[in-house]
Formats: structure tokens, sequence, C-alpha cells
């Protein structure tokens, strides 16, 4: 079938709306007609090339966080049948491999050796083509940059049909990996100071999930002053433009004690912002690494006595720690209840072919998050 979709064409260059070829879904995969895609920064990692290496060469359809309507499906899918309502996570679960088997489904094994190709898991080609014939990656084997798309059922989770797909789309990362980071990786808990270094997509979800733990107070840091506005309606107490200014404050916010936790959410992760976050921590704190940096940067620079004398802990995490399969629709249901803003996330909302309107605004610090909608 033919549809059209956002490629990335050359690294470096606007996303290129086109007309594509589309194969019907084999063994294990759905096709899904889009209903609504969030702009993440990680397509623009990918766009720029901070993280050449991790995901499909050019040409490739961008997008990872998306929901949609099941319009077809492959042989032995289960579970699955046209007309359902489904979110995708951006790292499959498989269900079958050892990180899976051990709840750790956000660190599948078969998702993330199959990343950088951007084929599908089952048998490694493409059902992805351009016009001409040419075969194209997914973005996190996904590409919900595009108006439908074929993936594998791994990646699929199914949801009430009486839930928005507007919404559904946000749980697919943003929402999760900032709730995720703050309150699995973290492990933030009642009382707890935490610092969130970065107020966008991710960055305002972490600062949601310290609230809800009931951490004594959060604090997000953005330059953005937009976004500091934003950070106290989500459950922020306090805002600071940098981390320097997070610094002066410390004794008075934290009564010298330093930040149990500290999670960085910012857009690109350099060594010198992150050793600076360091120090924000007090004895026994978690300094959580959502952000990717880039993969151009071999090492990082933190304070490595710390790590002893005041035993503080630097945690990597990814999908916020969390499981598709558990977490998307349990934060939705909490969005149901009334008590996970999701409505507050979405800044402004486009169409297919204003995708690189929308990422010059996500670049302006305008958008918490930007999401394409499919008609």
């Amino acid at each position: 079938m033919k549809t059209r979709a956002a490629i990335l064409r050359e690294v470096g260059q606007p996303w290129s709306v086109e007309e594509i070829e589309l194969d019907p879904p084999k063994r294990g995969e759905v096709l899904v007609k889009m209903a609504a895609s969030g702009m993440c920064h990680s397509d623009e990692h990918a766009m720029d090339g901070h993280i050449a290496g991790l995901v499909p060469p050019a040409p490739m359809i961008g997008g990872h966080e998306g929901s949609g309507v099941v319009v077809e499906v492959g042989e032995g899918v289960d579970g699955l049948e046209p007309g359902d309502h489904v979110v995708f996570g951006f790292i499959p679960a498989c269900g079958r491999c050892a990180s899976c088997a051990d709840g750790h489904s956000n660190l599948c094994d078969t998702g993330l050796v199959t990343f950088p190709e951007g084929t599908q898991m089952s048998d490694g080609t493409a059902r992805h083509h351009t016009s001409d014939g040419d075969d194209l990656g997914l973005m996190c084997l996904l590409g919900t940059f595009a108006e439908h798309t074929v993936v594998n059922e791994a990646s699929v989770i199914k949801i009430d049909k009486d839930w928005p797909l507007d919404k559904a789309c946000l749980l697919g990362c943003g929402v999760v990996t900032g709730w995720g980071s703050a309150v699995y990786a973290a492990e933030t808990g009642p009382g707890d100071y935490v610092a969130v270094v970065g107020c966008g997509g991710i960055g305002m979800n972490a600062v949601q999930g310290a609230a809800m733990t009931g951490a004594r107070a959060v604090v997000a840091i953005d330059p953005v002053e937009f976004k500091r506005e934003k950070a106290m309606a989500f459950g922020a107490t306090h805002a600071f433009a940098s981390i320097a200014e997070a610094q002066a404050a410390m004794g008075e916010v934290t009564w010298d004690r330093g930040y149990d936790k500290v999670i960085m959410t910012m857009g690109t992760g350099d060594s010198a912002t992150l050793g600076e976050a360091f120090n924000l921590g007090g004895k026994r704190a978690k300094i959580v690494v959502t952000n990717l940096h880039s993969t151009a940067e071999g090492s990082v620079d933190v304070p490595a006595i710390m790590l002893t004398m005041f035993e503080k802990q630097l945690i990597g995490s990814l999908f916020g720690s969390a499981n598709i399969r558990k977490d998307i629709p349990k934060l939705f249901e909490l969005y149901i209840e009334g008590q996970l803003n999701l409505d507050d996330l979405v800044t402004k909302t486009y169409t297919l072919d204003q995708i690189n309107e929308g990422y010059d605004a996500m670049r302006a610090g305008e958008n918490v998050r930007g999401v394409i909608l499919f008609d």
C-alpha cells in the first residue's frame, strides 16, 4: 500500500515528508493506522547525528512515541485484532530473553540488538520502502512519523478504546521515561529532596513522578522561563535557571544536606554538566542519567572521590527503568483517575507536513511536547 512518512534522508537535514510503499505485515507483525505521534528529542538526536550507531542509517523513518488503530494482523499474532487501539513501546518486550524474564523488559535483548538496523525483528528485512524501491529503516523499530506503519507485536500495547489516542501517544516514551526515572530508577520516596535538570517532555514527568511520591522538595532546573513556570504547575516546589543557581540555594532548600536524588533529563547530556550536577547530590545521593549523551563522548567527568566518601551513586536509566506492559496501562489509569497530568504536556499539535516547524519550536524551547495528529 501507499502511505506517507517523514524520512531522514541525510544527517543534519530537515525531515522530508514523502509517499512511501508499505508491505503488509508478516508473521508476528501488525499494520497500524497512526492517530498521533509525540515529537521527542531522541529523534532530533538521530537527525543531528549525536547517537550515530544506535539508530538506522539514512534513509530512515523517524518517530518512536505513537498511538493508533490496528488495521491488519499477520499470522501468529495473539491478543490483537483489527480495530484495537494501541500504544507503541519504544523498546519492544519479547518476553523471552533473559532481560525480560528478569523483569527488565526495558533492556530487552532482541530490541537493543535490532535497533541500529531498524528492520523487522522477525526476519531482519524491511516493510517500508521509498517510492523508488529503497528500504527504509525505522526509528526504534517503529517509525511513528508515518500515516501507517508495520511493527512487531512485541512493541504493541493494547489499550481501552475510550482512552484518548492523542494523549496515549505520550505514554510510549516521554511520560513513562520521566516518571520512571524519578519513581523507579531514583527510588524517590516521601521526604526526599529532588533536583530535575532539564524540564522538557521527560523532565516534566520526572517532576510529576517525584511530586507523586511525596518528595519534600522538587527543584526544576531549566534555562527557559516558560518551562520553569510549567514545572511549578506539575509539582515543582522551586525552580532555577541553572545548576549554579540551584547550588547557591541548596542550603536553604535542603537544610544544607544536598539533594537525595538528582535526575538528568536535559535535551542532550554532556560531561561538564553532569559533573556540575553531581555536586548537587548529598550523602548517599542517587544521580540518575536518563538523557542521552552523544555517542562521540567517550567518558564523563565526575569527582570520583565522592563516590566513595559520600557513597554517591551514578545510575543509568533507559525508559525510566519501566516495563511497557505494566507501566503504560498503569500510568494511563492514573491519568483517567485525575492523578497524572497529560493534557498540559502537549504545548502544540501539528500535521505531518508541519514536522519541521514542530522541531524548530522544540529547539527554541517553546514546547514541552509537540504532537503530530493524523487524519
